[in-house]
């Protein structure tokens, strides 16, 4: 029997150029390039093409590639009314994972897996679904659906379409350095599943329906709604030690800490902490943010030692109530992000294809005899 490790903790699975990380330096890179400079220099239109190129683009060669998202906003002929058939009152992650999927409906060709086709799917698919999360968002609040812009980035016409008016500078930024952070993160659950989808030779749409559903889940991507729901709950800044240490004694989990991978600060923390503070400031929120300080103060009292420090999750919260996004778009706006993550990974899958299949511990009964239905 082969070595088992249980939630293949430690099992290295693949090989990838994409991104590099160091859970005890508390390291990310993207194609080599520390997570904070990208975060500060670049943007999410560069930061997808530098993974799914292998290096950064020329202007010319980012110019197109940017124009090419542009062009692709707009939805389908008839696919609004598919929105407006869904109930106001479905979940927006599965209503994403839903609408993505559909997209296939109008592709001539949904199963082509040739590397410049799929691509183009995937291009498609990151270009729309800003579209399809403002425009269902708008459609179960009543109010009418913003046509995109195609003049602005996708940040920035995300915003546009979701509020109706153009956000300030410094939000869409805001936006646009969280969409850079949660592009791609090694082999995670949702990029598992991409790969494992991917490596049946199945299409790019399930590939991503499959990736959007695992990262659904409050284990992964779905976090960040938690800890907005924990902020909530504490009722002030000095309230906040107790909370944490009732919820400590009781060996609750404090949303937003820990990791599998990271034993040191997770370095997209790191940014979003600076960030957070700076939207807070700006947008009247900074109780929220010096709870969150709170709390980190008492984790890093409690847990430090073990390993425990704030994930992406923590400070991303506070980030997208101060941006203004909803609570249940916040694990869908992930979802716009890592589409150009789990892209790079289904092209690169594809370069080099082997079907995942790992065997299973049997720890279950042998040799029982039937019994018949008589005598049971």
């Amino acid at each position: 029997m082969a070595e088992y490790s249980k939630g293949l903790e430690g099992v290295i699975a693949a090989d990838t150029k994409l991104s590099f990380i160091d859970g005890e330096k508390g390291v990310l890179e993207y194609i080599g390039i520390p997570i904070g400079q990208l975060a500060e220099h670049s943007t999410f239109e560069e930061t997808v093409f530098l993974l799914w190129n292998g290096k950064l683009p020329s202007k010319g060669e980012l110019a197109d590639f940017t124009a090419k998202i542009r062009s692709l906003y707009a939805l389908p002929d008839g696919f609004i009314d598919r929105i407006r058939a869904i109930p106001p009152s479905a979940e927006p992650m599965h209503v994403m994972r839903t609408l993505i999927s559909m997209l296939s409906f109008y592709d001539a060709t949904p199963n082509d897996i040739k590397p410049a086709s799929v691509r183009d799917k995937a291009l498609n698919m990151l270009a729309k679904a800003p579209t399809i999360l403002a425009a269902f968002h708008r459609i179960r609040r009543g109010m009418p659906v913003i046509a995109p812009d195609t003049s602005l980035g996708l940040s920035e016409n995300f915003l546009t379409m979701l509020n109706g008016q153009r956000p300030k500078p410094t939000m869409a930024k805001a936006l646009d350095v969280c969409l850079v952070l949660h592009t791609d993160h090694g082999l995670n659950n949702s990029t598992f599943t991409a790969r494992v989808i991917t490596s049946t030779q199945s299409d790019v749409y399930s590939a991503i329906t499959g990736a959007i559903g695992s990262l659904r889940g409050p284990s992964h991507g779905g976090a960040n709604e938690g800890v907005m729901h924990m902020l909530n709950e504490i009722a002030s800044v000095a309230a906040a030690e107790k909370f944490i240490q009732n919820k400590l004694e009781k060996k609750d989990k404090i949303m937003g800490f820990g990791h599998r991978i990271y034993k040191a600060y997770d370095p997209r923390a790191t940014h979003l902490k600076v960030l957070a503070k700076a939207l807070a400031e700006e947008t009247g929120n900074i109780d929220l943010y010096d709870k969150s300080i709170a709390i980190e103060q008492v984790m890093l009292r409690e847990k430090a030692a073990k390993g425990i420090y704030p994930n992406v999750d923590f400070y991303s919260a506070t980030t997208y109530h101060c941006i203004g996004l909803p609570l249940d778009l916040f694990t869908p706006m992930f979802v716009v992000g890592r589409i150009g993550g789990w892209s790079a990974h289904v092209l690169e899958q594809l370069g080099d294809n082997r079907l995942f299949r790992p065997d299973v511990n049997y720890v279950g009964p042998h040799n029982v005899n039937y019994t018949p239905i008589d005598k049971r």
